[in-house]
């Protein structure tokens, strides 16, 4: 089933095939004359698909407000609709990624809905950052790391709990992310937090299937500013090692420092083989959570600069779940997101075009000019023929957003959804 008809995107690749056909043939010869198959890298990028936050489809907030845009969802299953929408147009979002208690609801149910549009579940996602309705205990002051053992069992059952949605979903994995830590010097003791911690997680590992993975994911800040529990990625490393062989590392690119290399990072992860995977987004100061590519798209491709390089090295144990998560404040999210996961998709089809030999060549040489040149001729390609023929042979729509927007799709269910209410702040 699709939520947007098949005529509309038949019309909208009509206008647009002869032209791609053309602009990929010329791409084709190009990449001949560089000793690469056009037609190689269109299979990868076929087959490469990267999953959407559930939440991602409503509009996002700051601290200060949040203002509402038209036919927003309001349930799971709204917001399942949504994401299939992209799924159609972009042929790239096969899965989509749920945030318990926010998209609690009955599991069969929602695996029904799902199954409507050919759409399957990514890792599940628990919330102890903030409290839900009817929450005997509170995480004001931390969850799986609080002081009282009463708040850090309630934490871990919920954890436990999106393990059991998940399984029914068909779901494999399971991403933690806490926001505790502290706002003050001397406010908490950071040693007894951790081991606090870890006693926790430990409790939720013991509790996964066995093909399942657990994801823990860093942040140097926010919502506590002045120490964070999980706070780099080399605590995210000894946590990982800590819990055992099916915990790994989550990547989310916006919560380092400015300027932190994080394909360095992304590298040691792999070298290490606690690499899990990756929200992705970009950002310019902080966790802004802004569309991926939209800030730095050289540093998109550098880390899958490293992703190819360990998949054409034959590296093990590298499996990494691809997802977004992003805030869309100012956007039809819907839109943002098929942007985003084209931007991902064209850092990983630039990246297969990285001359391994010859970087390998200049970085044994120590031609530092040359080695860094070798990135940007891959870099500055210009592959978006190949992503347009990569939906239009897996039925979507050579343009995305032009397709979406003579659909009429936003107006149509702005039309059968309430408008939301704004003035507060935060992204639910």
């Amino acid at each position: 089933m699709d939520m947007i008809s098949g005529d509309s995107v038949e019309r909208s690749n009509a206008n647009r095939e002869k032209t791609l056909r053309a602009d990929y043939a010329s791409l084709g010869e190009q990449l001949v004359r560089r000793g690469i198959a056009i037609d190689a890298i269109l299979a990868k990028v076929e087959a490469f698909g990267v999953a959407i936050p559930s939440w991602g489809v409503g509009t996002g907030g700051t601290r200060f407000a949040r203002f509402p845009g038209l036919g927003e969802p309001r349930d799971v299953f709204d917001k399942i609709e949504d994401c299939s929408v992209i799924n159609q147009l972009t042929r790239a979002t096969p899965t989509v990624s749920l945030h318990i208690p926010w998209d609690k609801t009955d599991p069969n149910r929602l695996k029904q809905s799902a199954a409507r549009f050919g759409l399957g579940f990514d890792a599940m996602n628990s919330n102890t950052f903030s409290d839900a309705r009817d929450q005997k205990q509170s995480y004001k002051f931390g969850s799986l790391s609080h002081a009282d053992a009463a708040v850090r069992r309630q934490a871990v059952e919920h954890n436990i709990e999106c393990i059991e949605i998940g399984r029914t979903l068909g779901s494999k994995a399971l991403t933690v992310w806490i926001g505790d830590g502290s706002n003050f010097p001397g406010q908490v003791n950071f040693a007894r937090a951790f081991e606090r911690y870890l006693e926790a997680m430990k409790d939720i590992y013991a509790a996964l299937p066995d093909d399942w993975r657990l994801f823990t994911e860093h942040k140097m800040y926010e919502p506590a500013f002045y120490s964070t529990v999980v706070q780099d990625w080399g605590t995210n490393y000894l946590i990982a090692k800590e819990l055992g062989d099916k915990a790994y590392c989550l990547v989310d690119l916006g919560h380092h420092a400015p300027n932190v290399n994080i394909e360095m990072i992304v590298s040691r992860l792999i070298q290490f083989g606690k690499l899990g995977g990756f929200h992705f987004n970009d950002s310019k100061y902080g966790d802004d959570d802004l569309d991926a590519g939209s800030i730095d798209p050289y540093r998109l491709f550098l880390v899958f600069n490293e992703l190819v390089d360990a998949e054409l090295s034959g590296a093990t144990d590298v499996h990494p779940a691809h997802m977004l998560d992003q805030s869309h404040n100012v956007t039809d999210p819907i839109e943002s997101l098929m942007l985003s996961a084209v931007e991902v998709q064209r850092a990983y089809a630039a990246a297969l075009l990285v001359d391994r030999k010859a970087l390998e060549g200049f970085q044994e040489a120590n031609d530092a000019l040359m080695a860094t040149q070798t990135l940007k001729a891959a870099y500055r390609t210009d592959v978006e023929p190949i992503l347009a023929m990569a939906r239009l042979n897996n039925g979507g729509a050579i343009d995305p957003v032009a397709a979406y927007r003579a659909s009429g799709y936003r107006q149509t269910v702005a039309a059968e959804r309430p408008a939301s209410v704004g003035g507060s702040g935060g992204i639910v």
